[in-house]
């Protein structure tokens, strides 16, 4: 699915945080991907030697900084910084679309073809739904279209332009799927009690919440990807993800990982642990089994049972219950206003008027732009925090486990062309990771081991 969810109750899952497992057309994931997928992971201002292209870097005997060969650092920040470019353009054309649909009485002429069509509600519903979630997706097609040409061109993507409509086409059936559910449920909660439907739409929207990450890896996941056991072809690594696993208190048992076929589509590397109870599983890309190393690898795993073991997932749903809570208060209160002041010109008379799902989905993408710098402000805290537990997990089982962190990082950076000097207000509002060489100069340097002070996480 994209990244701007057009659906009330998916749209306010992102807003709190706590969807953003799905790459820019995603899954939901409860753990986080160990890269990131929107906007590109980068490197710090605090270490100046990252931050000079060298056209000869002198070859180290360790990895203390995020380098990149003067070719791969014109392209990382070209590509990023069209990335950065991209999010706002986005951000404005959908907010354009959804201003002009109501501005111009679209939302109005919809209405009223889906009343034509039938006089029950239910099915008017899903007439207008559809419709109106379309109309906004086909005017951020454009950027969509132009940011897997630069994946292409930057030799970040392979997935060719067939496939690529079929996964959109995939994620539009997915999110007009979503859609009609939510928006029948908020509009039967909103005929029944018109002043506090804010209150009772919350308990299906945390519904939803913990639905998606439940059947995300059985359901969803799969459609857009190929899984098969890891221990298929690669039993050695299921056997040191088994005993990581163990050593972290969290132990996934082997039928229970699985090889994601991602060079299908994507140059990238990632691993990521997902689902929750019966659904929690551990992904590893084949790109990343062929481009770094096993030890490397058991690194990134290492940061995602660090999600599990410290408690970010059952805190993001937490917290995400209660945005979601806060998301819909402000929803209430402003499409009462919206409504007093632009009811008349804009055709809709009541909150229950299905022209009004426009305004509401105006105001959520304005909610969305609003929260993003807080919701990743959190999700980098969490992500160092992953970071930490992931070097002290593999400590001991892993020799070096100090330049195995490291260079993983500096590999993904390489690979995944990761901006060398990202602009501090770019980190600040986009970044859900902190940046990338800050990550690489902290798992060189920490070491409270040779200190002979206590590991933060495992003992």
């Amino acid at each position: 699915m994209k990244r701007y969810l057009l659906t009330l109750g998916v749209g306010l899952l992102v807003l709190c945080g706590c969807l953003v497992r799905w790459q820019r057309l995603g899954g939901a994931s409860s753990g986080g991907k160990f890269n990131l997928a929107e906007p590109r992971q980068t490197s710090p201002s605090a270490h100046p030697g990252a931050l000079i292209p060298e056209i000869n870097p002198p070859q180290q005997t360790s990895t203390s900084q995020y380098t990149l060969s003067y070719d791969r650092y014109l392209k990382a920040v070209a590509y990023s910084r069209a990335g950065y470019t991209l999010y706002f353009v986005s951000f404005f054309l959908v907010a354009l679309c959804l201003f002009l649909i109501l501005q111009c009485g679209i939302a109005a002429k919809l209405r009223e073809a889906a009343e034509k069509f039938s006089d029950k509600k239910w099915v008017q519903g899903i007439v207008f739904v559809p419709l109106l979630f379309l109309l906004v997706d086909l005017a951020d097609l454009p950027v969509s279209i132009y940011w897997h040409s630069l994946s292409l061109r930057y030799e970040q993507s392979v997935q060719q332009w067939g496939s690529w409509s079929l996964d959109w086409m995939k994620g539009e059936i997915l999110q007009i799927g979503f859609g009609i559910l939510l928006v029948m449920i908020l509009f039967a909660v909103m005929r029944w009690s018109p002043r506090r439907w804010w209150i009772y739409f919350w308990i299906p929207a945390v519904i939803v919440l913990l639905g998606i990450v439940l059947i995300s890896p059985l359901v969803i996941d799969p459609w857009f990807n190929t899984f098969e056991p890891l221990s298929k072809d690669h039993q050695s690594l299921v056997s040191s993800i088994e005993k990581l696993t163990r050593r972290g208190g969290d132990p996934v048992p082997p039928d229970r990982m699985f090889l994601m076929l991602a060079s299908k589509k994507t140059n990238a590397i990632n691993a990521y642990v997902t689902g929750l109870g019966s659904s929690k599983r551990v992904v590893i890309w084949d790109t990343t089994i062929q481009k770094i190393s096993e030890e490397e690898t058991l690194y990134i795993v290492g940061h995602e049972l660090g999600h599990y073991v410290l408690g970010h997932v059952k805190t993001g749903l937490l917290i995400g219950s209660v945005g979601i809570f806060l998301a819909l208060f402000l929803l209430h209160r402003l499409l009462h206003l919206c409504l007093d002041r632009w009811s008349g010109q804009w055709r809709i008379s009541s909150q229950e008027d299905w022209a009004s799902v426009a305004i509401l989905l105006l105001l959520l993408h304005g909610l969305l732009f609003v929260a993003d710098p807080i919701v990743n402000g959190f999700s980098r805290a969490q992500e160092h925090a992953a970071d930490v537990y992931g070097l002290e997990v593999i400590h001991g089982l892993i020799p070096n486990s100090n330049e195995v962190a490291a260079h993983a990082f500096q590999r993904l950076g390489e690979l995944d062309l990761s901006d060398p000097n990202p602009p501090a207000i770019v980190t600040f509002w986009l970044y859900s990771h902190p940046p990338l060489a800050e990550r690489l100069v902290f798992v060189h340097n920490y070491d409270p081991w040779s200190k002979g002070e206590q590991p933060k996480y495992v003992k």
